[in-house]
């Protein structure tokens, strides 16, 4: 679990993975912890089990029954399927508050068929001998569009739009008292709207090897080079945003090292790069 000391904002990784099944990557998922409240983005598959894990690490602002406020970037299974854990699991351990869950259109339609779908669990836990309160299971959801969409007396939350393909996708730009940070989102290169917040202390990115994606069919190299940034994108689009720290997630090396990502980056960005993984900490 890397860590790096500082003041009063916490960046912690819950799920770096991708859709693939890496047994040592939970899905997409970043907590942001402001005054002792967390913020979550993103919610894969594993994401209250890494919080628990978290929790136990030392960082009590994630024992489960904290989570309550959300953000979403897009609707891909891989960013959503912690999705009924989420609502549910936190409620089990104790949760009172309901869930507030901020994203894209069709959020709505997409938590309604969940209650829906645990609906005789919900019901059973309401009626049974389990102690269970009539709050923490429901959600609270906002659809979203760009500008900004949360605030409260800790941060300020803008949503700017992602290129994801056809996806109603979003980015986030996260401003506290003290930091600025920048989370990508599943995106193809999106500098226009990033420089939007350049200069800030942290960028959250995700990015693929060019080198690896030659392993993959045309078809597939169609794909991610119109819906993900490679190595050397990233390495142009960090060096106009200057963050003072480039973090990595949802990395897809295929075969390739993290070395040899890092080179790709460091072709034309000189700042600080680290290699995001699940648990990893920072404090800015």
């Amino acid at each position: 679990m890397a860590q790096i000391s500082g003041l009063s904002t916490k960046i912690v990784l819950l799920g770096t993975g991708t859709p693939n099944a890496d047994p040592q990557r939970s899905g997409p998922a970043l907590a942001i912890i402001v005054k002792n409240q967390p913020y979550l983005f993103d919610f894969g598959p594993g994401v209250v089990r890494r919080a628990a894990s978290a929790f136990e690490a030392g960082i009590p602002e994630l024992e489960p029954m904290n989570l309550d406020i959300a953000f979403l970037t897009h609707l891909h299974s891989d960013h959503t399927i912690g999705y009924p854990d989420l609502i549910l699991t936190p409620w089990v351990l104790g949760r009172v508050e309901p869930l507030r869950v901020y994203g894209p259109k069709g959020t709505q339609k997409l938590t309604d068929f969940i209650n829906q779908a645990y609906q005789a669990d919900v019901n059973f836990r309401l009626s049974g001998l389990e102690p269970a309160n009539d709050t923490g299971y429901k959600v609270i959801v906002h659809e979203i569009e760009n500008g900004i969409i949360f605030e409260d007396d800790k941060m300020q939350v803008t949503a700017f739009p992602a290129r994801h393909g056809d996806w109603a996708a979003y980015g986030f730009c996260l401003q506290t008292s003290t930091s600025k940070i920048v989370i990508s989102g599943d995106t193809a290169p999106n500098l226009e709207c990033l420089m939007e917040f350049s200069p800030c202390d942290v960028l959250i990115h995700e990015v693929y090897s060019s080198k690896g994606l030659l392993n993959h069919p045309d078809e597939w190299q169609k794909y991610h080079k119109s819906m993900h940034t490679s190595g050397q994108e990233l390495g142009e689009i960090a060096s106009q945003i200057r963050p003072k720290l480039l973090i990595l997630y949802h990395q897809l090396l295929w075969g390739t090292s993290k070395s040899a990502l890092y080179t790709e980056i460091k072709e034309t960005y000189r700042g600080e790069v680290i290699f995001g993984n699940d648990l990893d900490i920072f404090e800015i």
